[in-house]
């Protein structure tokens, strides 16, 4: 089993009638929930909840680390994992599709509050919740940070002299930048790059995996040069891969936080996310993403299910 206090991370869903209710909240413009997977279920009296992840490996993770610490605290609960990028998934929170999801500090401020000034932790934490929907609320935040960043590959920042985002922008107009077809209209996507280093690359090439093993391979193979990548990914240390560094902050904090839809949360389903934030390190979820997205190739249930053990949330 792996030891989670130090180890080496994203592209990773029952019945007639919940699928009847998933159409037509689909047919209503409301989350297209593709695929469906049962986690185990705990004691019926606090309430059945539905655990949602985006589309990449380590929400998948971390959504299956609340369900199963939901389970262990008597919490029915069962999960809709890979869902899709935020805009499907916090609309799914608010129709009731889902009611609870890993989300991250900084990137959820700025998806709500496009024109938001906050960076620290403390900031992001401090304006998040009143930008949130109505109905919607956020539990205790994790350590636990994974940031997007603009990785190259040890040639390139050879060949460009690059270390910074600063020093990208110099070039950025002769490269093809790689990420997910979000990245093109987000606020701290292209338009972040470009507002705050002048960063317009020649080319964006759309890849639907979140910084996954599809992203890392176009960069290795050089169809692009420089690729939105999380700071957690195993690809990065694996391929000797350079990150370059964001000193204007275009990346806000990215703490892990449960999104939870308020009225469906109870006391027993809160106290157990929040021991779950209060556990989850950074240096976790590189474990976890080594063991799901790296050579073993994991079910991120099992993994969950070892970190969950490892912890002593269950036996």
């Amino acid at each position: 089993m792996t030891n989670f206090s130090r180890t080496a991370r994203r592209s990773l869903l029952g019945a007639a009638a919940g699928l009847s209710v998933l159409l037509a909240a689909t047919a209503c413009g409301g989350s297209p929930l593709a695929t469906d997977t049962a986690s185990t279920g705990g004691s019926a009296g606090s309430g059945a909840v539905v655990v949602g992840s985006a589309n990449f490996p380590e929400s998948a993770t971390v959504a299956e680390i609340y369900a199963g610490a939901l389970t262990a605290a008597g919490v029915t609960a069962t999960t809709k994992l890979n869902i899709g990028a935020r805009e499907v998934y916090v609309k799914a929170v608010e129709d009731g599709s889902i009611d609870i999801v890993p989300d991250y500090t900084g990137n959820l401020l700025g998806y709500l509050d496009p024109k938001t000034t906050a960076a620290t932790p403390e900031e992001v934490l401090k304006d998040l919740p009143a930008a949130l929907p109505s109905g919607l609320s956020i539990l205790d935040a994790a350590k636990a940070e994974d940031k997007d960043s603009m990785v190259v590959t040890a040639e390139t920042a050879a060949k460009y002299k690059l270390k910074t985002l600063d020093d990208l922008a110099k070039v950025c107009s002769t490269l093809t930048l790689g990420a997910p077809p979000e990245f093109k209209t987000r606020p701290y996507g292209l338009p972040g790059l470009k507002a705050k280093y002048n960063c317009v690359p020649a080319k964006f090439t759309p890849i639907s995996d979140g910084g996954g093993p599809l992203t890392v391979k176009a960069l290795l193979n050089n169809d692009v040069q420089v690729a939105d990548i999380f700071t957690t990914s195993p690809a990065i240390p694996e391929n000797k891969l350079v990150v370059l560094t964001d000193p204007k902050n275009n990346w806000l904090a990215q703490q892990v936080v449960p999104l939870v839809k308020t009225a469906k949360v109870s006391d027993a389903a809160k106290a157990a996310l929040n021991k779950v934030s209060g556990l989850l390190t950074t240096d976790d979820l590189i474990a976890l993403n080594t063991e799901v997205s790296g050579a073993q190739k994991m079910d991120p249930k099992d993994a969950a299910a070892a970190w969950l053990k490892d912890k002593g949330i269950t036996k």
